[in-house]
């Protein structure tokens, strides 16, 4: 195996492979701004079967669509069904706003196949560069769950970081696949203590703006939101940052039954809605609003 691909192997990867269709059009989605319910009307696919394509892991997802289900999606988007499936790269890369990532094991292989890699074959640097931007990438993914860790600041300072995740009150958000780090906001613990936020390691506290007006007057369009990501299920009553049909959203959330929760917005505009358990992934619990009225 040439030094270059052994190199690029080394850089935490397992696997080399494509994108798979979720990952693309769920890209493509981004790209355009179109939700689910439009693309199904604009495309005669129902919202039912873009879910699912969009959600190949769960009970009723599909991994592996028809041309029936897929060229309609692919014709609307302006690419080929095998460029939708993953098979090609997409015209121009691909590329969304959501690709702004740190990406420093790319640049770092690039630059070795820009110089070393003349006598690859262009599928070889193809790969290698895929398997460098994929690494790079669940790293960003890996830092919103939390699987690093921050030493302290001298005193009672901790850093938070701030995510550039638009948490939806109201319309749905579609949730980046690898969030931006913008930056950290240093917080004392004491401050926090004293405002009554609890939570068990700082390294799990992590910042998202609420975007909309759905939970006003609790939460206002663009507050900043401190969320605790180690809380992945409901455990009782409280305001979460969640996904629901693909989107990501931001809404107090009660126990109707066993199978059963209840989404509410604090804004008596908006209406609530009861839906399934096994329907909402819970991605944090939200701790506090920058404005410092506690939840």
């Amino acid at each position: 195996m040439h030094l270059l691909l052994r190199y690029a192997l080394r850089m935490d990867t397992i696997a080399l492979m494509h994108k798979s269709i979720d990952k693309v059009l769920a890209q493509l989605m981004t790209a355009s701004d179109v939700s689910q319910a439009d693309l199904a009307r604009k495309t005669g696919v129902g919202q039912s079967t873009i879910s699912r394509i969009l959600k190949p892991s769960a009970p009723k997802g599909i991994k592996e669509p028809t041309d029936k289900q897929v060229r309609p999606l692919a014709d609307f988007f302006g690419v080929s069904t095998d460029q939708l499936r993953g098979h090609q790269p997409l015209p121009g890369g691909g590329r969304t706003d959501f690709d702004r990532t740190s990406t420093s094991t790319l640049d770092l292989v690039s630059k070795m196949l820009s110089k070393h890699g003349k006598g690859l074959a262009p599928e070889a640097k193809a790969r290698i560069a895929a398997v460098a931007k994929e690494t790079a990438e669940a790293r960003i993914s890996d830092a919103l769950s939390g699987d690093y860790l921050r030493a302290p600041e001298p005193g009672d300072e901790i850093s938070i970081a701030l995510y550039d995740i638009r948490a939806a009150m109201g319309g749905g958000q579609v949730p980046p696949d690898y969030p931006e780090v913008l930056h950290d906001v240093k917080v004392s613990q004491q401050h926090l203590r004293d405002l009554g936020v609890q939570y068990s390691d700082f390294n799990h506290l992590k910042i998202v703006h609420g975007w909309g007006s759905s939970m006003e007057p609790t939460i206002r369009h663009r507050d900043p939101l401190i969320v605790d990501v180690s809380i992945r299920e409901f455990v009782g009553d409280g305001v979460y940052l969640l996904a629901w049909d693909d989107m990501l959203y931001v809404k107090r959330v009660q126990a109707v039954d066993p199978e059963r929760l209840e989404m509410i917005s604090d804004n008596p505009r908006h209406k609530d809605r009861v839906v399934l358990r096994e329907d909402i992934y819970i991605m944090a619990k939200v701790l506090m609003v920058w404005n410092a009225n506690l939840l």
